[in-house]
C-alpha cells in the first residue's frame, strides 16, 4: 500500500469532481478533465501536497490560474477524504492538508501488513537476474568486491520487495589466461618449497600474494616433493584443479559471513566445454559482423554503436575475455530473464557501454535492451584521515575477510551501501564508534530504544495496542505527524530505489526515520502520560520499530533489541 500515491490520486479525483461541479454552476467553462502534477512541497507550512491543475489548465480554459483555483476551491468536497482543508497559494497552486484519516491509515497499514509493509508490485513477477561480485577466483576478494557485494545484494532485496522475481548469480572466471597464470604461480611456489626459493625462479607476471604461498604450502604438506618429478604442465593442471575449488569455497565462506548467498555460481568453463563461445562467435560471423586482421578475428562493434572494434579470437586461436563475455550475456538472456543487471566497478564503465552495443546485434537472437548495468565508483578506506591499504592484523593488502575482522558486518554493509555513482570514503574509525555520528549505530540505537521502552511499559501493564484501540486524533504535534509522514514514504522509496538501481535510498530513508523518532521521543513524553495518549504514542513508536526492522533486513543489517 503506497499511501503517498493514494493521496495524490485522491487529490486528482477531488479536483476533477470540484471542476465538474463548478462547470455545472457556470463557474468554469466546459472542457476535458483537468490534469496536473501533485507534489510534496519542501515547506509544508501551507499544505502537505501542492497541485498544479489550475495552472496547467489556464491556456485551455483561457482563464487566469488563480480564478480556476478559486472556482475549484469553492466547489471542493473533502468529507470522508484524506484531507481536512485546501487553499490557494502563489500563482495558482492548490494546497491540501492531510487529515487524521490519512495518518491513521498509515499506522493501520503497517500493523496489517507487518513485515510486508513497503511491498509494491511494479515488477509484476518479472524475472530479473542480478549478477554481482564475480571476483576472480585466483585471489582473495578485494574492497571493491565488498562494495559490489552489498550494492548487488541490497538491490536484489529491493527488487524482490518491488514485485520482481529475483535471481542472484556469481560468475566464476575459471578459464583463460589468468587461470593458467594462477597454476603457474602455485607451481613456482611449490617448486621453491621443494628446491629452495633461490633455486626456482618465480614468473615476473605471476601472482605474488600470500594466498598463492598458502596454497602451495597446503599441497606440499599433503604431497611432499613427489609432484616435483612430474612435467610442469601436469603439475600446473593438478594445482589448478585443487586451487580453484579451494578458492571458490573460501569465497562462499567469506560471502556467507558477509550475509550474501547466490542462487547460482556460474562457471565460465561451462561456456567453453559446451562450445557456446565458439557458437556465439559463429553467429556474429554469419551476421556479417566479423572480419579478420593480422590473423585475429575482430567484431565490427563500431557498426553496433561502440567507440571501437573488439578482438574476439587472437591469432593463436584463443578466444578473448570479450568474446566469452558476449557468450555469457547471450546465455543469460536466453534463460528467459526479463532483465539482466550487472554490478560493475567504474573501471568497467567503457566495457559496459561496448558490451551493451555488442548485445544489440540481431545475429545473437536475444534482446540486448534487457541488459542493464549498475556502475559503482571506487572506495577509499581511511582511518584518522589517512588512507588505509593494509590490514592491521596481517600487514598485507586489505581483503574483504580482513576488513570483517576489523569492522562489524553491520557497519560494512551499511557503509558500503552508499550512493553507487559517488566515490565512497569509508571511515574505519567512524564505523566502530558507538555514537550518533555513526549512522548504523544511530539507527540500531533507535530500534533498541523502542524495544526497551516497550518492554518497560509492558512491565507496568501497558501493552502495544491494536490500531482500533487508540485515539489517532491525539497524535497532532509536529513531531508526531512528521514521524508518520516518514513512515508513509517507505513504499515510495522502494519504488524509486528499484527504478533507479539506487539501494542507498534505503540508508537515507531509515536514518531520517531514526532522526524523526529521536526528535519525537525528546518532544513527546510517553511514560507517565494519561493512558489514552500513552497508548497512542506507544503505538506510534512500535510502528517505527516495525519499519526500521524492515529497512535493516533489506540492508542485511541486524536489528538488536538491546545495545
Amino acid at each position: 500500500m503506497n499511501l503517498i500515491e493514494n493521496a495524490k490520486k485522491q487529490i486528482d479525483e477531488i479536483i476533477n469532481n470540484a471542476c465538474a461541479k463548478a462547470r455545472t454552476m457556470g463557474n468554469l467553462p466546459d472542457g476535458a478533465p483537468l490534469s496536473g502534477s501533485v507534489e510534496i512541497p519542501r515547506d509544508t507550512t501551507h499544505g502537505d501536497y501542492a497541485a498544479t491543475h489550475a495552472m496547467a489548465a489556464a491556456k485551455t480554459l483561457k482563464l487566469p490560474p488563480r480564478k480556476i483555483a478559486e472556482a475549484i476551491i469553492e466547489s471542493v468536497e473533502l468529507e470522508g477524504s484524506y484531507f481536512r482543508e485546501c487553499s490557494i497559494a502563489g500563482p495558482g497552486f492548490i494546497n491540501f492538508s492531510l487529515s487524521e484519516k490519512w495518518y491513521g491509515e498509515v499506522l493501520q497499514a503497517v500493523q496489517d501488513m507487518g513485515q510486508t509493509y513497503g511491498n509494491i508490485d511494479i515488477g509484476h513477477g518479472q524475472r530479473v537476474m542480478v549478477e554481482f561480485v564475480s571476483a576472480n577466483p585466483t585471489g582473495p576478494m578485494t574492497i571493491g568486491n565488498a562494495r559490489g557485494g552489498v550494492l548487488g545484494d541490497t538491490l536484489a532485496a529491493i527488487l524482490s520487495k518491488a514485485g520482481y522475481n529475483v535471481w542472484r548469480e556469481f560468475y566464476v572466471n575459471d578459464a583463460g589466461n589468468q587461470v593458467d597464470l594462477f597454476g603457474k604461480s602455485i607451481d613456482a611456489r611449490y617448486m621453491q618449497l621443494c628446491l629452495g626459493e633461490e633455486n626456482y625462479a618465480f614468473p615476473e607476471d605471476g601472482y605474488f600474494g600470500d594466498d598463492i604461498r598458502s596454497l602451495a604450502g597446503i599441497i606440499f604438506e599433503a604431497q611432499g616433493d613427489k609432484l616435483s618429478a612430474l612435467p610442469e604442465y601436469e603439475r600446473m593442471s593438478k594445482f589448478i584443479e585443487f586451487g580453484l575449488p579451494h578458492n571458490v569455497a573460501l569465497m562462499k565462506e567469506h560471502l556467507a559471513r558477509y550475509r550474501i548467498h547466490f542462487d547460482e555460481w556460474f562457471h565460465e568453463s561451462k561456456l567453453h566445454d559446451n562450445g557456446y563461445v565458439a557458437e556465439t562467435v559463429e553467429l556474429l560471423n554469419k551476421g556479417g559482423l566479423i572480419y579478420e586482421k593480422d590473423g585475429a578475428l575482430w567484431l565490427r562493434n563500431m557498426e553496433l554503436g561502440a567507440d571501437k572494434d573488439e578482438v574476439l579470437r587472437r591469432a593463436n586461436g584463443f578466444y578473448t575475455y570479450y568474446a566469452v563475455d558476449i557468450a555469457y550475456h547471450r546465455e543469460k538472456l536466453e534463460r528467459g530473464f526479463d532483465r539482466v543487471i550487472d554490478v560493475w566497478g567504474a573501471d568497467h564503465h567503457g566495457h559496459a557501454i561496448r558490451m551493451k552495443a555488442s548485445m544489440s546485434a540481431e545475429a545473437l537472437g536475444v534482446d540486448g535492451r534487457k541488459l542493464d548495468f549498475l556502475i559503482m565508483q571506487m572506495v577509499r578506506l581511511t582511518r584518522d584521515g589517512e588512507t588505509v591499504k593494509v590490514s592491521k592484523r596481517t600487514g598485507k593488502a586489505l581483503t574483504l575477510n580482513d576488513l570483517l575482522d576489523e569492522i562489524s558486518v553491520d557497519a560494512c554493509r551499511f557503509f558500503f551501501n552508499a550512493k553507487p555513482d559517488s566515490h565512497l570514503e569509508f571511515d574505519l574509525g567512524l564505523a566502530v564508534r558507538q555514537d550518533s555520528e555513526n549512522p548504523v549505530y544511530y539507527v540500531q540505537y533507535a530500534y533498541a530504544r523502542i524495544c526497551s521502552m516497550i518492554a518497560m511499559l509492558a512491565s507496568e501493564g501497558f501493552e502495544v495496542p491494536e490500531f482500533k484501540q487508540i485515539k489517532i486524533e491525539l497524535l497532532g504535534s509536529d513531531a508526531e505527524l512528521e514521524l508518520i509522514k516518514q513512515i508513509s514514504l517507505l513504499p515510495e522509496e522502494i519504488k524509486l530505489a528499484a527504478r533507479d538501481y539506487d539501494p542507498s535510498r534505503i540508508n537515507k530513508y531509515v536514518v531520517e526515520l531514526a532522526a524523526r523518532f529521536h526528535r519525537f521521543y525528546s518532544a513527546c513524553r510517553i511514560k507517565g502520560e494519561e493512558p489514552d495518549l500513552l497508548l497512542a504514542r506507544l503505538k506510534l513508536a512500535d510502528t517505527v520499530r516495525s519499519v526500521i526492522k524492515i529497512c535493516l533486513e533489506l540492508l542485511g543489517v541486524t536489528a538488536p533489541e538491546k545495545m
